[in-house]
């Protein structure tokens, strides 16, 4: 299978150096040269334009980070659509709304290419360790045709259901930890007010039943302020995605939704 890659950032950028190293003749493209770089030492093939990446690719990986991003990587004179070649498949990787999916499969279909959605989590070191989570939605067989490529950066790489259902799986996850982050916080803030150092009780918890993957960032970003610069706005992004599924559905997101707003509210007014 011949793979272009779009999206080179600190996700994307050890995702694709993993399809290489696995063997798969591999397309990228960039905005910037720099984002490209890295890649010299690589087998892989650099294009001038989305839409000759997708000329030479059956399976077009997009690592962007919104839905604004990829609509100006697919679309226009030199975008994936006016390359892309019948029979190819295209991966969203990135965060986005379970329409901007389906919206994109109804304009590539015409042209008999795929779409599927592959939203990640674990960051940048777990692609280059090959255990990110990998959540897909689409059809089944379509998902089994790409799977040999996650899996270069995968472990696992679980299958959800249709279209979008890989997207509303991150958008659960995201929002869960941002509720998480809101709790996390509060309990380190009593812990000082009790009189215990915070980094303690982090250590203590850590090897406790009340073990949390949000109080263990806090603890390794420096606290709730900090990581609200470096994952406030995308966080803040997937709470309003979810929140706008769960209304659609009419679905009860109350006790969760309210945590995470809290959360989000901490991070643009710290304490």
């Amino acid at each position: 299978m011949r793979v272009g890659f779009i999206g080179l950032g600190s996700q994307g950028g050890p995702m694709a150096r993993r399809i290489i190293e696995g063997g798969f003749p591999t397309t990228l493209w960039a905005r910037r040269p720099a984002s490209v770089a890295p890649f010299e030492d690589t087998p892989a093939t650099i294009a001038h334009s989305p839409a000759e990446l997708a000329a030479a690719s059956d399976l077009i990986c997009l690592c962007v980070v919104g839905a604004g991003d990829i609509e100006e990587v697919a679309d226009g004179e030199q975008g994936l659509l006016s390359g892309v070649m019948p029979g190819s498949v295209i991966a969203l990787h990135s965060t986005v709304h379970p329409d901007t999916c389906k919206a994109l499969a109804k304009r590539a279909g015409g042209k008999g290419v795929s779409v599927i959605d592959a939203p990640v989590s674990g960051g940048g070191s777990a692609a280059a360790e090959r255990r990110l989570m990998v959540m897909v939605g689409g059809d089944a067989d379509t998902v089994e045709s790409c799977r040999p490529v996650f899996e270069t950066y995968g472990d696992p790489v679980v299958h959800l259901g249709d279209l979008g259902a890989g997207q509303t799986a991150k958008l659960l996850n995201n929002l869960l930890f941002t509720a998480h982050l809101g709790i996390a916080a509060a309990t380190l803030s009593l812990t000082q007010s009790l009189g215990i150092a915070a980094e303690r009780l982090v250590e203590v918890v850590a090897r406790s039943s009340g073990n949390s993957f949000a109080l263990n960032a806090l603890a390794d970003s420096g606290g709730l302020h900090r990581l609200a610069g470096l994952a406030g706005p995308l966080l803040q992004k997937d709470v309003r995605l979810i929140a706008d599924l769960a209304t659609a559905a009419g679905a009860e997101a109350g006790a969760v939704l309210a945590a995470a707003d809290a959360a989000l509210a901490l991070m643009d007014h710290p304490r």
